[in-house]
């Protein structure tokens, strides 16, 4: 299986595209040691938001690493954010720059166009089918994209991040009011920092699948690794920091679920 869906019985569906560690043999055999160390994963979110199943939502997590194929990435490969530097479909290298492949081994567009049958698209089918069982069901849906990044990659920005980073595409995503009832959570806490359409307005799942004036109500996550785990090798679940942010992030997702169902 290409990745681990579970379906809920609330107007809830939870994406995670970049938690998976899998590389397709044929593709790792043309890599670098730096793609086996994986360190751009979204390390731990299934546990982190292991909650979900008890709350009735409904969950897709990636199998396939990003260094196969980026399933957060327009299928066309353009930027999502113009003018700055960021990772492709396919990417080349890692966050730190170092390179993915060996010499030569650059996949052209008929291997990228291979990977978009075989990894990409088994993905977002079905998460255009459990959207649309869950509009038919409920006549709206919240789409949370949940990530999570290293605090510092100076590649990216400058500096450490804010711990939690929501993105709505500066408000085209989802109504006013979703995002209002996600984020005033945040804001009343003052363990975490928080940014709202900063450095990440939210990827491609977000702005793709989020289209209000049908019901579908988009709004990502990025959410700092060191809130919740170590950041280096060997990436560890932390326990003592995790249990603080899980508690807000239960809080969140039921604030979409209940305004989507209001």
């Amino acid at each position: 299986m290409d990745y681990q869906f579970q379906a809920g019985t609330i107007p809830l569906l939870v994406s995670m595209p970049h938690v998976g560690t899998d590389i397709p043999d044929e593709i790792a055999a043309t890599m670098t040691a730096a793609a086996t160390d994986r360190q751009d994963t979204d390390w731990h979110l299934a546990r982190l938001y292991g909650f979900l199943q008890e709350m009735g939502a409904s969950t897709i997590s990636a199998r396939w690493s990003r260094y196969a194929i980026d399933l957060n990435r327009p299928p066309e490969n353009t930027n999502l954010y113009p003018g700055q530097d960021t990772t492709g479909l396919c990417p080349v290298d890692t966050f730190h720059r170092e390179p993915l492949y060996l010499d030569g081994q650059v996949p052209n567009q008929a291997e990228v166009e291979r990977r978009l049958q075989l990894y990409w698209q088994p993905y977002h089918a079905r998460l255009r089918a459990e959207l649309d069982r869950l509009l038919a069901i409920h006549g709206r849906v919240a789409l949370w994209d949940a990530h999570s990044i290293a605090s510092k990659v100076p590649r990216f920005f400058e500096g450490k991040l804010p711990d939690l980073n929501f993105g709505t595409a500066d408000g085209t995503t989802c109504a006013p009011g979703l995002a209002h009832a996600v984020v005033s959570r945040a804001l009343v806490q003052d363990r975490y920092s928080v940014a709202v359409n900063g450095r990440f307005k939210g990827g491609h799942i977000t702005r793709f699948y989020g289209r209000p004036d049908i019901g579908v109500h988009a709004i990502q996550l990025e959410m700092c690794q060191s809130v919740y785990m170590d950041e280096e090798a060997p990436y560890g679940y932390r326990p003592d920091r995790a249990v603080h942010v899980q508690g807000l992030l239960r809080e969140m997702t039921q604030a979409a679920a209940d305004w989507v169902t209001a």
